[in-house]
């Protein structure tokens, strides 16, 4: 993945998969789930200020995007 990912927070990354027809369901503690009808996936999303870039790339790669899509969502 060539993409240079940027340091964002959960609530931005969140908004975004939601932009991406992922949807929030429930949020339990400091991680918002987050699922999208036709997928077997959930995404767990820390809602911190500043989440780590390979979590961030994990959580891409499990969406099944890629860098660049999502980057298009931001």
């Amino acid at each position: 993945m060539a993409g240079k990912l940027p340091v964002i927070s959960g609530r931005k990354v969140r908004k975004a998969f939601e932009d991406a027809e992922w949807e929030f369901v429930r949020q339990r503690g400091s991680h918002m789930i987050l699922v999208k009808e036709g997928t077997l996936v959930t995404l767990s999303v820390p809602d911190h200020r500043e989440l780590a870039r390979g979590t961030l790339r994990c959580l891409i790669r499990a969406s099944g995007m890629t860098v660049e899509e999502f980057l298009g969502f931001l």
